[in-house]
C-alpha cells in the first residue's frame, strides 16, 4: 500500500517541479523579450562594440546637443552662445556616428539625455544672463571631465570598435573642455 502512495507524491512532484520549470522558462523568454535591447547594451557584442558605452555616450551626446542649444538662447556673453553652438553641432554630429555604429551592430539605444543631463539642464534651464554663463561653464567642465576620464577608459579596453571611436573622440573632448575653462 505504501508504494502506490510513495508513487503517487514523486508523480505529483514532477509535475510541480515540470511546472515550475515551464513557468520558469516562459518567464525568462518574456524577461529576454522586454528586456532584449537592455541585455545587448549591457557588454561587449561580438561585432566589437561595448554596448553599455554606446548608449551612456550617445545619452551624453544628446544631453550636450540640449545643453548647447540652451546656451545659445539662455547665454549673455557671444562667447557662451558660440560654444552652445560648437557643443549642438560636433556633439549632434558625434551622436549620429554612434546611432550608426550602434545599428550596425545590431542594437537600439535611447537617443534622449540620460537623467543626470536632464537635471542639469532643467537646473540651467531656469537662469538667464550671467547667472546661466557661470553655471553653464561650470556645469560643462565638470561634464567634459567626466567624459574624458569614461573615454579614456573605454579607450583602453578590448572592445575594438568602441575603443578605436574613445580615442578618435578624445581630442574633441580636450577642445571643449579647453574652451570651457577659458570661458
Amino acid at each position: 500500500m505504501r508504494i502506490p502512495f510513495i508513487a503517487a507524491t514523486l508523480a505529483l512532484g514532477l509535475i510541480a517541479c515540470q511546472k515550475t520549470a515551464d513557468t520558469n522558462d516562459n518567464e525568462a523568454i518574456a524577461y529576454n523579450d522586454a528586456n532584449m535591447t537592455a541585455d545587448a547594451n549591457m557588454g561587449a557584442t561580438a561585432a566589437g562594440v561595448d554596448g553599455a558605452f554606446l548608449t551612456e555616450a550617445i545619452q551624453g551626446d544628446a544631453g550636450e546637443v540640449a545643453i548647447g542649444k540652451l546656451a545659445q538662447a539662455n547665454g549673455s556673453s557671444q562667447k557662451i552662445k558660440d560654444f552652445g553652438a560648437m557643443l549642438q553641432s560636433e556633439h549632434g554630429a558625434h551622436k549620429d556616428k554612434l546611432a550608426a555604429m550602434a545599428s550596425t551592430a545590431g542594437l537600439t539605444v535611447a537617443d534622449e539625455p540620460s537623467a543626470e543631463a536632464k537635471a542639469n539642464l532643467a537646473k540651467l534651464s531656469a537662469l538667464h544672463g550671467s547667472a546661466f554663463d557661470t553655471a553653464f561653464k561650470a556645469a560643462m567642465i565638470e561634464d567634459h571631465e567626466k567624459d574624458i576620464a569614461k573615454y579614456e577608459k573605454q579607450a583602453a579596453g578590448t572592445d575594438a570598435q568602441t575603443a578605436a571611436m574613445a580615442k578618435e573622440t578624445l581630442p574633441t573632448l580636450h577642445k571643449h573642455l579647453d574652451t570651457a575653462k577659458a570661458l
